[in-house]
């Protein structure tokens, strides 16, 4: 949307990583039922890499891949693609996220946890 756009038309790069962040916060959650976790927050955002500009008036679509899991950490990539109507889907930003498990305490804060989930193969 125009709102989402830099002074050249193109999506603005930290819209891109909100966007992104959601993406990955979805992905995050999936993996976390059934473990003791409540939440994950965004620990870390590695080796962003703009592409290809999204241009106002296309539609992106993202795509999170689990890459691992560590005690309370889980690394995701997330891939985002522009789409316009009468051109083909282009790979327009990927990064690599890292996500922590959080547990919630009796007084409202969040700590750390162990999520205990594993990567199915």
């Amino acid at each position: 949307m125009p709102q989402d756009a830099n002074v050249i038309g193109t999506l603005f790069g930290g819209q891109m990583i909100s966007w992104m962040d959601i993406a990955v916060s979805k992905a995050a959650h999936r993996i976390l039922k059934n473990s003791p976790a409540d939440a994950a927050v965004t620990r870390a955002i590695d080796a962003t890499e703009f592409k290809e500009p999204v241009l106002v008036g296309e539609w992106v679509n993202f795509e999170a891949v689990v890459t691992s899991l560590g005690k309370s950490s889980i690394k995701i990539l997330i891939k985002a693609y522009a789409e316009g109507r009468h051109g083909e889907k282009r790979l327009a930003c990927l990064s690599d996220f890292t996500m922590v498990a959080v547990k919630e305490q009796d007084d409202g804060s969040y700590t750390k946890c162990m999520h205990g989930q594993t990567l199915s193969t």
